[in-house]
């Protein structure tokens, strides 16, 4: 993930009843428009809609709270400014998958992974290989970036469902994201907890190993019994992308630089400018009649892709999505979702509702067990209150910090479950940034892949497990 800021203003004193009036109709909207109308009740933006009436009621309770337009202001324009870079990052993302679709890479990519990753070990191998690049980069974004967009493309052109590929994806993707020292998140839950990175790291791995063995043996499982292409229709499948690109490993040149980039812990921005440039370069070097077949020629054509998307034409249905480059302008629903939430998150997080439903679950602590249940109840809701896994982390880690120092535990305790809770069921939730990131730049929605991911959902029920059998809970003399 990004770096960004975030804060919570005092507590506004509203009634847990109040606080709760604008959750509970963004949920009851959300309900009736994802399970009644196919679609959505006011067209592809309905999500986008409702967030924003969501936040038209959360002023209107603020308003009878005394909480001013211009705080509200503040809060919304704050949120936005967090999200400023992630914004960016997509329209590159974008970018990215035109260039290197239009070059070739990702079609190099699928050639060759087609060649090595069989169907009996794919999803493992999927899973074992976002957690390698995910450790190494310290990003659940990036790895989605990169090799998850060649994974997906392989998998389904396995025959594999989309949600399974994407599932593996995001699990091992997640597990890097949690336990690689360069991650943000990995940063900032030890900082809101009070205790020392590695400590953080350490005493993750108690729940977070078994999190991914659970996933990692569900993957081996759905390999073996899931129906995938035949070795005759994988054969067709090479025919065809040989027969519409130039395949050589030199391709690989524009991901390993990305990466390696990403490794060297240059910025995100630059990192992926540059492999957005790489990708142009290497489509007029080595798919000169890719580029001629686009519409307007060469040159034109290569930079429609890049900002409006392309669809390279096809018979073969199985390569349909893969032929497919959203450009920037394919990104703007999913930025577009990601600046509503942040315009109802902010103007929750003004009026004072966030900090109040967190403390009201907090009062609910009544044992060591039910603060660690009432943490991760405060995380789940927060990442689909406030659409922002940041939040999700800093709230609850502000409020619970001296819950658990008056119980005697050691503030890794809280750190590892903000981790557990916080960071890895942010993709589970469709409004979230991270989880419309992550349908967006994947191609595959929430609903598809949720069930599918299984480290994500688990982790939050290892850390419940743990609690409930004391297993590792330290308390603050074997911390010191």
């Amino acid at each position: 993930m990004q770096n960004t800021q975030v804060s919570t203003p005092e507590n506004k004193e509203l009634s847990i009843w109040e606080a709760l009036i604008p959750v509970i109709i963004l949920v009851a909207l959300l309900a009736v428009n994802n399970i009644t109308y196919e679609g959505g009740m006011w067209g592809q933006y309905s999500n986008h809609l409702i967030l924003l009436i969501g936040a038209f009621v959360a002023a209107i309770v603020g308003f009878f709270n005394a909480t001013t337009l211009k705080i509200m202001g503040k809060e919304i324009l704050e949120n936005l400014r967090s999200v400023l870079i992630p914004i960016l990052i997509l329209f590159l993302v974008g970018a990215l998958a035109a260039s290197w679709l239009i070059s070739g890479v990702i079609p190099a990519m699928v050639f060759y992974g087609l060649q090595v990753l069989k169907p009996s070990i794919f999803l493992p191998a999927c899973l074992i290989i976002c957690v390698i690049v995910s450790l190494a980069t310290g990003s659940s974004w990036n790895t989605a970036a990169t090799v998850g967009i060649a994974l997906v493309g392989i998998g389904i052109a396995l025959g594999l469902h989309p949600g399974m590929v994407v599932g593996a994806i995001l699990s091992g993707a997640y597990f890097g994201d949690k336990l690689s020292p360069l991650s943000d998140t990995t940063n900032l839950a030890p900082a809101m907890a009070g205790t020392t990175l590695y400590t953080h790291i350490k005493y993750m791995l108690y729940t977070t190993i078994p999190s991914i063995l659970v996933a990692l043996i569900v993957f081996v499982i759905l390999s073996f019994t899931s129906k995938t292409s035949g070795d005759a229709e994988v054969g067709e499948i090479l025919v065809q992308l040989e027969e519409t690109f130039v395949i050589n490993p030199w391709l690989f040149l524009v991901p390993l630089g990305v990466i390696l980039m990403i490794f060297l812990k240059i910025k995100p921005l630059y990192s992926l400018s540059i492999g957005v440039l790489l990708g142009l370069v290497f489509a007029f070097i080595f798919q000169p009649s890719v580029l001629s077949s686009l519409d307007g020629g060469k040159v034109v054509g290569a930079f429609k892709a890049i900002f409006l998307g392309v669809e390279i034409p096809t018979e073969y249905e199985n390569l349909v999505k893969l032929y497919q480059g959203k450009g920037m302008g394919g990104m703007l629903w999913t930025i577009y979702l990601i600046i509503s939430a942040m315009i109802f998150g902010g103007v929750m997080d003004a009026i004072g509702a966030l900090s109040r439903i967190t403390k009201s679950m907090l009062s609910l602590a009544k044992s060591t067990f039910g603060l660690f249940a009432s943490t991760v109840i405060s995380c789940l809701g927060l990442n689909a209150i406030a659409s922002d896994q940041y939040l999700a982390i800093v709230i609850p880690g502000k409020m619970y910090k001296d819950a658990f120092r008056d119980r005697d535990l050691a503030p890794e305790n809280l750190s590892r479950t903000l981790e557990d809770s916080g960071t890895v069921t942010s993709a589970l939730v469709p409004w979230n940034t991270c989880g419309a990131y992550h349908a967006s730049v994947l191609g595959v929605g929430v609903a598809e892949y949720f069930i599918y991911a299984v480290f994500n959902y688990v982790s939050p029920f290892m850390t419940l497990i743990v609690a409930a059998l004391d297993i590792k809970i330290r308390n603050l003399a074997q911390a010191k």
